[in-house]
């Protein structure tokens, strides 16, 4: 049975071997400062949220992370699931929709409008689950690297 935490600061280990794979995955790459300071906005509670499934053994297996922000069309604003990744060897169980569930319910929880989120149009094994427990907008996604 998996089960899901708020990521905590002694779970940087596993966490780092996970956002390892997220940012493999994604043929990404950020630098150690940048590594270090996501991990610390995620365990200091300052604006970025975590959480880290594990499995029936304890081990962890998948992590989400998501923010908050205003809107202009809403009174009670959004939060944005940035990231979230299962291991690969474990997909197909049913964790990456319990960390989307976990985001709803906590969203939910803080009174946000939504939870809305990005992914890549050729990622089709996430889509195929996001396809399930979300609506597509058929919005394409633009932005300005500075």
């Amino acid at each position: 049975m998996t089960s899901i935490q708020p990521i905590r600061p002694e779970d940087i280990d596993e966490w780092s071997e996970l956002w390892d794979g997220y940012l493999r995955f994604y043929e990404s790459d950020v630098s150690a400062e940048v590594t270090r300071e996501t991990f610390r906005r995620i365990t200091a509670d300052d604006g970025v949220h975590g959480a880290i499934a594990r499995d029936g053994e304890g081990k962890a297996i998948g992590l989400v992370h998501w923010l908050t922000h205003p809107s202009t069309w809403s009174i009670s604003g959004y939060c944005y699931l940035e990231d979230l990744f299962v291991d690969p060897g474990t997909r197909g169980a049913g964790t990456g929709g319990a960390l989307i569930a976990h985001v709803r319910g906590w969203a939910e929880q803080q009174g946000c409008e939504k939870v809305y989120w990005l992914t890549q149009d050729g990622n089709a094994t996430a889509r195929r689950l996001y396809d399930r427990v979300a609506a597509h907008t058929g919005f394409t996604h633009y932005e300005i690297e500075l």
